[in-house]
C-alpha cells in the first residue's frame, strides 16, 4: 500500500508537468483528491483492515494528501506568477509619476486589513474553482428575503434588524432596503446561471445592530454557494476546513452545531476556537472560548426553486463568513471598532499586507 501511495505522487507529478492552465490543475486535483479518486478508494478499503494497518496506512495517506496539496498549490502559484509576468510585459507603467511628488514615509501605502484578507479569500476560493460575484447595496425585498425562504413574519424583517427605505417610488410589492447579507447576490447568481456552478460573494452589509467589541451596524461578509449533483454535508465540511486552514495559515479547532436558517436545511453553526484568547474567554468571544464564524448548510429546495433550479436534480450547500471576525482572529484584534475607525496609527500597522 505504501508503494502504491508513492506511485500516486509520481503520477501526479507527471500529470502536472507542462500544465499551464489553472482549470486543468484543479481538474487534476479533483482526480486525485476527489470522492471518486484513488485516495478515497484507499481510505474506503481500510474498513476491513486491522487496527494496526489502519493506523499505519491512515498516517501515510494523510502525509501523501498533504504532499499532493502542496504540489497543487505550488503549481497554481507558478501559473499565477507566469500570468503576472506576461501581463507586465505588455503593460505600461508611468515611472515618472514619483518625480512630481515629494516622497515621505506617510506615502507608502498598504492594504487595509479587510482588503488584504478579502483578496486572500478570493484567491483561495478561485483556486477551488469558485467565481467571485458582486451586487448592489440597495436591494429589493424579493432578493433579500422572499427568494431566501424568509417569510414576512420572520424576525429578520423587523425594524430593529433592517434599514428600510420609505420613498415615494417604493411599493408593497417592491420595497427597498440596505442588504442585510450578501445572500441576495447568490439569488441573482442562480438566476443568471445554469448548474453546476460555484461562487462566492464578498461585500458590505447593513443591520441595525447594537455596536460593541464584536458587532457593528456596517460590516462585511463572504458568502458562497455550490450547486451540483449528489452534494453532501461532507463536501461542505471539506471546503470549509480547507478554506479556514488557508486563511489562518494553520489548522484551527472547529466545532459544528445544529443551527436554523430559513435558506438551508439542515443548517449548522461552525464555530472556531477563539484565537484572541486561545479559548480561555474574552470580550470578543463573550467569555465562551468559541466564536460563531460560519453559518452554513444544505441549500433549501425553496431557495433553489426561487433560482429557477430543479431541486429534484440539483442540490448544494451555502455558507457565510463574517469577514470582520476573520480579520480579528487573523491579526489578534480585540475590538471591531478599530477596524472601522479612521486612526492611521492602527491602519499603518498593516502596510506590509
Amino acid at each position: 500500500m505504501s508503494h502504491k501511495l508513492d506511485q500516486l505522487l509520481d503520477e501526479l507529478k507527471k500529470d502536472l508537468s507542462g500544465v499551464t492552465q489553472k482549470e486543468k490543475v484543479l481538474d487534476i486535483k479533483s482526480k486525485y483528491l476527489g470522492k471518486k479518486g484513488p485516495i478515497a478508494d484507499i481510505m474506503s478499503g481500510l474498513k476491513n483492515a486491522s487496527l494496526e494497518e489502519k493506523k499505519e496506512i491512515g498516517s501515510k495517506v494523510n502525509i501523501v494528501k498533504d504532499q499532493i496539496q502542496d504540489l497543487i498549490t505550488h503549481k497554481l502559484s507558478e501559473i499565477e506568477s507566469s500570468e503576472i509576468n506576461e501581463t507586465l510585459k505588455t503593460s505600461q507603467i508611468d515611472i515618472t509619476y514619483r518625480d512630481y511628488v515629494k516622497q515621505t514615509d506617510t506615502m507608502h501605502a498598504g492594504f487595509h486589513p479587510l482588503s488584504a484578507i478579502k483578496r486572500e479569500i478570493e484567491d483561495i476560493f478561485v483556486s477551488m474553482g469558485f467565481e467571485v460575484l458582486d451586487g448592489p447595496h440597495i436591494e429589493e425585498e424579493f432578493y433579500n428575503f422572499d427568494a431566501l425562504n424568509i417569510p414576512p413574519s420572520h424576525p429578520a424583517r423587523d425594524m430593529q434588524d433592517t434599514f428600510w427605505f420609505h420613498d415615494k417610488d417604493s411599493t408593497e410589492e417592491k420595497k427597498r432596503l440596505l442588504r442585510t447579507h450578501t445572500s441576495c447576490v447568490q439569488v441573482r447568481g442562480m438566476l443568471k446561471r445554469k448548474p453546476p456552478f460555484r461562487f462566492i460573494v464578498p461585500g458590505k452589509v447593513f443591520r441595525a445592530e447594537k455596536i460593541d467589541a464584536s458587532h457593528e451596524a456596517v460590516f462585511h461578509q463572504v458568502e458562497g454557494m455550490l450547486v451540483d449533483k449528489n452534494i453532501s454535508v461532507a463536501n461542505l465540511i471539506y471546503f470549509m476546513k480547507v478554506a479556514l486552514r488557508e486563511i489562518f495559515k494553520k489548522d484551527v479547532e472547529v466545532r459544528l452545531r445544529p443551527g436554523f436558517f430559513p435558506f438551508v436545511e439542515p443548517g449548522f453553526e461552525l464555530d472556531v476556537k477563539c484565537l484572541i484568547c486561545g479559548g480561555k474567554g474574552c470580550s470578543v468571544c463573550k467569555q465562551s472560548g468559541w466564536l460563531e464564524l460560519l453559518p452554513c448548510g444544505m441549500i433549501h429546495p425553496n431557495v433553489l426553486k426561487a433560482g429557477k433550479i430543479d431541486p429534484e436534480i440539483w442540490n448544494g450547500f451555502a455558507f457565510g463568513m463574517g469577514l470582520d471576525r476573520l480579520v480579528m482572529m487573523r491579526f489578534g484584534i480585540d475590538d471591531i471598532r478599530n477596524i472601522h475607525g479612521a486612526d492611521l496609527r492602527f491602519i499603518n500597522q498593516f502596510k506590509s499586507y
